[in-house]
């Protein structure tokens, strides 16, 4: 039987990643655990996976395409927003439910030892179930339109790792910063908000000066659904240096997400 000695940590923070494997167990149970948990006692149960960017299509198809004539790169603009909707309601989920996870679990966090990275990391997990509904979906609808994806789909996990780790990262500061700060939980859907129109969802990236784009590319959101526009309809040229700006922005915002948070984790069980 393997014994754990649990010590409080000094000096420069060791991030322990090994520990994750040794209870992977417990992020699967986790993460299934907030699927039921979400889906419990609805109408729809997982039609809404589905209803939410399709109606939200709507609605943008409606405003930006028809009334305000947004231009979508010749491409159909409800599948050129869907496209993006997918990726972008991804991130906006993963981030609000992993920066609030640990105050939700507050009980389990004060009454047994896990490495608390596996909280903010299944809440994040849980998201992929809604996503791959939706992706379901925008398949139907490139059919519809006679569209086929391109040799380019290869590159699709990366874009979906790059949002999941992009959720992730800004995720655990925010959950470290939640259990200190209680507030921290009504800037969350003002952040998002605002990244949202950030983010080229319902425009085109080509809208912004190209001189700008590189700056741009400091988003990382942006280059993922630009990634995701190209690795599915692939009628644009490949936004090469936004996608390696904003893959760099994520590497630095995960490492020191996950530096911060092993640094303040030896508090959590006192404050929260």
């Amino acid at each position: 039987m393997k014994t754990i000695t649990i010590e409080p940590s000094h000096g420069r923070v060791a991030l322990k990643l090994q520990d994750l494997w040794e209870y992977r167990e417990l992020v699967y149970f986790l993460v299934w655990r907030d699927i039921k948990v979400r889906y419990k006692q609805t109408f729809l149960g997982a039609a809404w996976a589905i209803l939410q960017p399709l109606l939200t299509m709507i609605v943008f198809s409606v405003i930006f395409g028809r009334l305000a004539k947004i231009p979508s790169d010749n491409i159909p603009y409800p599948l050129f927003v869907f496209c993006a909707l997918l990726p972008w309601q991804l991130f906006a989920h993963s981030l609000n439910e992993s920066s609030n996870s640990l105050v939700v679990n507050r009980q389990l966090l004060t009454k047994v030892y896990f490495p608390r990275l596996v909280i903010p990391i299944a809440a994040v997990l849980a998201g992929l179930l809604d996503f791959f509904i939706g992706f379901l979906v925008l398949l139907i609808m490139m059919s519809a339109y006679h569209m086929t994806p391109t040799a380019a789909i290869v590159s699709l996990p990366f874009f979906l790792l790059l949002a999941t780790c992009t959720a992730l990262g800004v995720g655990l500061w925010l959950s470290a910063l939640n259990v200190q700060y209680r507030d921290v939980r009504y800037v969350i859907p003002f952040l998002i908000q605002i990244w949202f129109f950030s983010t080229p969802v319902a425009y085109p990236s080509t809208l912004i000066p190209e001189w700008v784009r590189p700056i741009y590319g400091l988003n990382p959101m942006a280059g993922v659904v630009e990634g995701f526009r190209w690795a599915l309809i692939g009628k644009a040229p490949v936004p090469g240096c936004m996608i390696l700006i904003s893959t760099a922005v994520v590497f630095l915002v995960i490492i020191a997400g996950l530096i911060y948070f092993r640094r303040m984790e030896r508090t959590f069980a006192d404050v929260i």
